[in-house]
């Protein structure tokens, strides 16, 4: 008999291929995978809520997997640190949640932190976790650029090329900009995204920033429905997977 389990993580991105297993080198899935196969002595699947691109960070991405019902959340949770080892990967909580719970299609919405460092030198302690901007920003260009992309609009121009959504239809719940000392945050909501877009908006909105594009530009990137009209795809290292919605359950 197992017991369905959610397990939220948090990951520095920068050692990893991505989120999902490749062939071509080490993920996030693969690592607690392997641990929890230990942990059990037979193969154990984990499947994520969201598939984030090689050098991606998270703070809250979810998980799920089927574990032997003699575990408990906070053994599920102890065990699988300690067998994750010195990977930069921690199981920060678990829930026991019905077997029909899926990580990925059970969500209802997700939220994205993208930090930019708007500096002229360079980071020394956040190296690889925040978007290096020589320029000054202005964040109050940014936000006004920015409410032009909230709501529903076919985001064709934000994705990447190689993205395999059906459609490109996706409602933005939420595009804040704050400013934070040195920093640019962009909080962004929604209940599902495309591939690359959020890092596609951040590019779009420092080119806002530093003065080159306005918000009527943005708008233009916009209805064009063109990859090539919008900025360009700003670095993965500044990108956080930061909450992962689910109904009636709450993290403590």
């Amino acid at each position: 008999m197992t017991q369905r389990f959610l397990i939220k993580i948090e990951y520095d991105g920068a050692p990893f291929v991505g989120w999902q297993r490749q062939a071509n080198g080490i993920s996030v899935q693969q690592v607690i995978e392997e641990a929890a196969t230990q942990l059990c002595g037979h193969t154990i699947h984990v499947k994520g809520a969201g598939r984030t691109d090689s050098g991606v960070h998270a703070t809250g991405q979810v998980a799920h997997l089927d574990l032997p019902k003699k575990f408990d959340e906070n053994r599920v949770t102890e065990a699988l640190n300690s067998l994750i080892g010195n990977w930069p990967v921690t199981v920060l909580q678990a829930r026991t949640v019905e077997e029909n719970i899926d990580a990925r299609f059970s969500a209802t919405g997700r939220q994205y932190l993208y930090r930019i460092l708007a500096q002229r030198t360079p980071p020394a302690l956040a190296l690889g976790r925040v978007w290096h901007h020589r320029q000054p920003l202005d964040p109050a260009a940014m936000q006004l650029a920015a409410n032009r992309l909230i709501g529903k609009h076919d985001f064709t121009s934000f994705r990447a090329s190689q993205c395999q959504a059906d459609s490109a239809i996706r409602t933005l719940d939420e595009l804040r900009i704050d400013a934070v000392g040195a920093e640019i945050h962009l909080h962004v909501a929604a209940r599902s995204f495309l591939h690359h877009q959020v890092r596609n908006i951040t590019g779009t909105l420092a080119l806002v920033g530093t003065g080159k594009w306005s918000a009527n530009d943005v708008s233009t990137a916009l209805a064009a429905r063109d990859r090539s009209a919008a900025g360009p795809t700003a670095p993965a290292e500044g990108l956080y997977l930061s909450h992962v919605s689910y109904a009636d359950i709450k993290w403590a």
